[in-house]
């Protein structure tokens, strides 16, 4: 395997324990509804000006004053795939469909999140031209199988 996807996987998995770290830490602050939805909103407007670290941390903080809820978990995900942080979407998405299945937007980026990383991987195989063997004729078959889920060629 190379360095550099080495690395990136690494950072991944850090990045995923942390995020499930978090998510497993109960906070049993217990909030009224009216409460939880007015700072959900505060969290949204601060996202909305732009400071996404401080929304994150705002929404984290949410996720564990009522963990039932899905809301916070999907507004991380959204935020850490439009800054390209692929891995942390991805479990925050999980996290947020853990508590509503139905969660489009949640399902919505763990499926281009997912894709963005294994085609980011499939480019990186493909380069490594020492690679031989199982890893390679997965990857050949994991990428025909996305070419045929997305209908290219």
């Amino acid at each position: 395997m190379n360095d550099r996807l080495l690395v990136k996987l690494s950072g991944v998995v850090l990045a995923c324990g942390v995020i499930a770290g978090c998510a497993t830490q109960g906070n049993n602050t217990v909030t009224t509804p009216e409460a939880f939805n007015k700072q959900l909103a505060d969290a949204d407007t601060v996202a909305k000006g732009g400071d996404q670290d401080r929304a994150i941390a705002l929404y984290q903080q949410l996720s564990k004053t009522d963990p039932t809820r899905e809301e916070p978990w999907s507004r991380i995900a959204q935020i850490q795939f439009t800054q390209g942080h692929y891995g942390q979407a991805i479990v925050a998405a999980q996290e947020a469909l853990q508590r509503d299945q139905t969660d489009r937007q949640a399902k919505s980026v763990l499926a281009v999140a997912g894709l963005r990383v294994a085609t980011q991987s499939l480019g990186e195989l493909r380069q490594d031209a020492s690679l031989a063997g199982d890893a390679k004729s997965d990857a050949q078959a994991l990428a025909k199988q996305l070419r045929d889920t997305l209908g290219e060629a």
